[in-house]
């Protein structure tokens, strides 16, 4: 349970990071540079300690995917940027992807002591 707690960590300091980008760019460059790299070296952090539990490819697809499609609500709802139907049928795409690689990951079956597992 923890390393999805540091998965959903990783997943907003990511978002808040990439949302200062546009901080970076315009208003506020100190700031938002600080922001930007603090929040993304958290994000780094906290997915490596995710993934000592959750394995990396469903990780990797939930960090990516979910940090995408938050921060194109993001962008759309507080940065102004439109969402055409292109851009809502691939993230409709996405969502369904990442829920597919997390349906087709098995957990590895637990090594009582002693015992050697096949192959």
């Amino acid at each position: 349970m923890r390393s999805w707690i540091y998965l959903i960590v990783a997943i907003t300091a990511e978002v808040i990071g990439t949302a200062s980008m546009k901080l970076a760019a315009t208003s506020s460059p100190f700031i938002g540079h600080a922001v930007m790299y603090v929040m993304i070296c958290l994000s780094y952090f906290f997915l490596a300690l995710a993934v000592k539990r959750v394995p990396v490819g469903v990780a990797y697809a939930l960090w990516e995917g979910i940090g995408i499609v938050l921060i194109t609500l993001v962008s759309v709802l507080w940065l102004g940027e439109s969402l055409g139907w292109a851009k809502a049928l691939g993230l409709a795409v996405m969502i369904a992807g990442i829920l597919l690689v997390k349906a087709g990951t098995r957990r590895t079956p637990a090594k009582a002591e002693g015992e050697v597992l096949p192959c």
